[in-house]
C-alpha cells in the first residue's frame, strides 16, 4: 500500500482571494502533491487549505506553502474572528494509509526544523508532536494570540522547539504536528446573539466551565490550577462567534476524535442545547473534508430515527446526512468533493454510462470481457434483491420479517458495490498478465523474475473471478430470502435477481478455468477448483429452490 497522508495547513488570510490563490500555487508547483480543498472564511480571515499524497512530497509543499504565506501576509495587519498566531497559524499532518503516527511525528519534526532555520519563524510541535505535555492542545499553545507573543518568548516555559525565541512581527509563530482527523465543523443559529452560540459552546466542550465562588471568582485547585465542571462531549472544542457574511451566530467546534464522538451526536447535542435557550438550530457547515465512515454514521442514525429502511445506496445514506444536518444551507455540499476518500477513487468502467459500457466491450480491446460482465451480473443481482427488501419493508404484512429484510437488503448494497468494483479488477487483472509479458527476458535473472510476475498476475487472474463467484452466490442466497419472504408483487424481480446471480457464479467459473491453464502451481489449482465446484453445487441447490417458487408465478 503506497504511504498517504494528509496536510492542513491554516493560513491567516481569508478575504484576499489574490494572495489565497499565490499560496496554492506555491503548493500545486510540487510534483505529486494533490490539493484537495481550499476554504476561505471572510469574518475568520483564514483559509483552510487541505493537501494529500506521498509523506515527503506533501512535506515539500506544506514548507512552500509556509514560505510563500511568510511573504504576502503581515500579522500586524491581521484581524479575524479565529485565534491565530501566525501567518502560518497551523499545520497538522494526518496520517491516512500506509503510514503511522510515528513516521508523521518524524515527518513534522522534519518540517518544522526546516521552517524554524531556512524562514526564521518560530515552531511549537503540538498533538501527537507535542515536546511537553502542556503543549499538546493548540488553544493551550495560541494562548495569548499573534498579540501575546512577544512577551510569551521571555518565558523559558515557552520556548519554541524549533526556530529561535523571538518575535517574528510580520509571521508570528506557527504549530506544527500531527493529530486524528479533525472535523472542523459550525453549526448554524436562527439568531444573532453571539453569547447564545457561546453558551453552548461552553455547555458542550469537554473542558467545561471554570468553577466559580458566590463572587464569581474562578476557583482553583492544589495544582494552581482552574476547577472546572466538565463538558457534555468529550473530544471537543467549542466556542461561539457572529458571522457577519450570514449576519447570525454560529457554535463553531472542532471534533478532536470523530469515532469517539460522532458527527450526529453533536450535531444533535447542540440541537438540544439551543431548544433549552429558546434558539434553534437552522443547519450545519463543514469547513475541509470529512471521512466517509463518519458521513455515513449520520445519515444511518437520521435513517434509523425515522424507522426509514438503512437498505440504502451509499450515496443515498450520504445524501441523507447532508439534509438531516443542513449541510448545504449556507453553501452547496458536493459529497464528492467535500468526502476525502471520494477524491482518491479513480474513476473507471464501473462508472461508465450503460450505453458507453456496452461500446467499450463491443470493441476490439479484449478488455473488459467476460469477467467483468459476470461481476455486472452479479451486481444487478444484489440490486433487485436490495429494491425487492425496499419495497416490502413498509409493509404491514410484513412487520414480522422487518429486521430480516433491513439485514438483506443492507448485505445487497455492500454486496453491490462489492461486485461493481470486481468489474474494474477483472480488467485490472488481465492488463497484470499483459504487463508481466512485457517484462524483459534477455538473462536469466530476468527469465526467473518475468516467470515470477506472470505466474502471480496468472493467480491474480484466477482470484478475482473466484470472488466474483463467492460475492454471487451470497447474492443468490439474498434472492432466495426475497423470493420466499418478500412482497409477491416483485416475485418476478427476485427471479431475475437469482438468474443473474447464477450467471454471474458460472460465468466467472468459466474464467477461473480458463486461467488456471496458464499457473504452474499444481496444488493451487487443485485447491481453488475443488472450492468452484463447492461453490457450483450450492448454487444448483439454492437455484432449484428459487426456481420451485418462480412456478406458483
Amino acid at each position: 500500500m503506497a504511504k498517504l497522508v494528509e496536510c492542513v495547513p491554516n493560513f491567516s488570510e481569508g478575504r484576499d482571494l489574490k494572495k489565497i490563490k499565490l499560496i496554492t500555487d506555491a503548493i500545486e508547483e510540487v510534483e505529486g502533491v494533490k490539493l484537495l480543498d481550499v476554504d476561505p472564511g471572510k469574518a475568520t480571515n483564514r483559509t483552510v487549505v487541505t493537501i494529500a499524497g506521498e509523506p515527503e512530497i506533501v512535506l515539500e509543499a506544506a514548507f512552500r506553502g509556509i514560505k510563500k504565506a511568510s511573504e504576502i501576509i503581515d500579522m500586524r495587519n491581521h484581524k479575524g474572528e479565529h485565534s491565530r498566531m501566525g501567518a502560518t497559524d497551523v499545520c497538522p499532518f494526518i496520517p491516512i494509509s500506509g503510514i503511522d503516527f510515528d513516521e508523521c511525528i518524524e515527518l513534522s519534526k522534519k518540517l518544522g526544523e526546516r521552517v524554524g532555520r531556512e524562514l526564521n519563524i518560530p515552531v511549537y510541535l503540538y498533538g501527537f508532536s507535542a515536546s511537553k505535555p502542556e503543549r499538546v492542545r493548540l488553544p493551550d499553545i495560541r494562548k495569548g494570540e499573534y498579540e501575546g507573543l512577544e512577551e510569551k518568548f521571555k518565558d523559558p516555559e515557552w520556548k519554541p522547539d524549533f526556530g529561535k525565541a523571538e518575535f517574528n512581527a510580520k509571521s508570528g509563530a506557527t504549530a506544527i504536528g500531527v493529530r486524528k482527523f479533525l472535523i472542523a465543523y459550525n453549526v448554524n443559529l436562527n439568531t444573532a446573539r453571539t453569547a447564545i452560540a457561546k453558551e453552548i459552546g461552553l455547555e458542550i466542550r469537554e473542558t467545561g466551565r471554570i468553577q466559580k465562588d458566590e463572587n464569581g471568582k474562578g476557583l482553583r485547585g492544589d495544582d494552581g490550577k482552574f476547577l472546572r465542571n466538565p463538558g457534555l462531549l468529550k473530544n471537543v472544542q467549542a466556542t461561539g462567534w457572529f458571522i457577519e457574511e450570514y449576519k447570525r451566530a454560529q457554535v463553531t467546534i472542532n471534533i478532536m476524535d470523530h469515532i469517539e464522538t460522532p458527527l450526529h451526536i453533536v450535531y444533535e447535542t447542540v440541537r438540544e442545547q439551543a431548544e433549552k435557550l429558546g434558539a434553534r438550530v437552522t443547519g450545519s457547515e463543514l469547513v475541509g473534508l470529512i471521512p466517509k465512515d463518519a458521513l455515513i454514521e449520520a445519515g444511518l442514525y437520521f435513517l434509523k430515527k425515522q424507522g426509514t429502511s438503512v437498505a440504502l445506496s451509499e450515496m443515498d445514506i450520504l445524501r441523507t446526512a447532508v439534509i438531516s444536518m443542513g449541510l448545504d444551507e449556507l453553501n452547496p455540499f458536493e459529497i464528492e468533493q467535500k468526502v476525502i476518500d471520494y477524491r482518491f477513487t479513480k474513476k473507471g468502467l464501473k462508472d461508465l454510462k450503460i450505453t458507453e459500457f456496452c461500446d467499450e466491450l463491443a470493441s476490439d480491446s479484449p478488455a473488459p470481457g467476460g469477467g467483468s460482465v459476470a461481476a455486472l451480473l452479479g451486481a444487478l443481482g444484489a440490486s433487485l434483491a436490495a429494491m425487492v427488501t425496499n419495497l416490502t419493508y413498509y409493509k404491514k404484512d410484513y412487520e414480522e420479517n422487518k429486521d430480516l429484510l433491513e439485514k438483506v437488503g443492507a448485505s445487497g448494497q455492500n454486496l453491490k458495490k462489492s461486485l461493481l468494483q470486481a468489474i474494474d479488477d477483472d480488467t485490472e487483472a488481465y492488463n497484470k498478465m499483459v504487463e508481466s509479458r512485457k517484462l524483459p527476458k534477455k538473462t536469466e535473472d530476468d527469465k526467473k523474475t518475468r516467470n515470477k510476475a506472470i505466474q502471480e498476475s496468472n493467480k491474480y487472474a484466477m482470484e478475482i473471478p473466484f470472488n466474483t463467484m463467492k460475492n454471487s452466490l451470497e447474492v443468490l442466497k439474498l434472492a432466495y430470502e426475497v423470493a420466499y419472504k418478500g412482497n409477491p408483487n416483485c416475485l418476478s424481480d427476485a427471479g431475475v435477481a437469482a438468474l443473474c446471480a447464477e450467471a454471474a457464479i458460472t460465468g466467472a467459473y468459466y474464467n477461473v478455468k480458463i486461467n488456471a491453464s496458464s499457473v504452474e502451481d499444481l496444488n493451487y489449482i487443485e485447491n481453488i477448483l475443488a472450492e468452484c465446484d463447492n461453490l457450483l453445487n450450492e448454487k444448483d441447490r439454492i437455484s432449484a429452490k428459487i426456481k420451485e417458487k418462480m412456478n406458483t408465478l
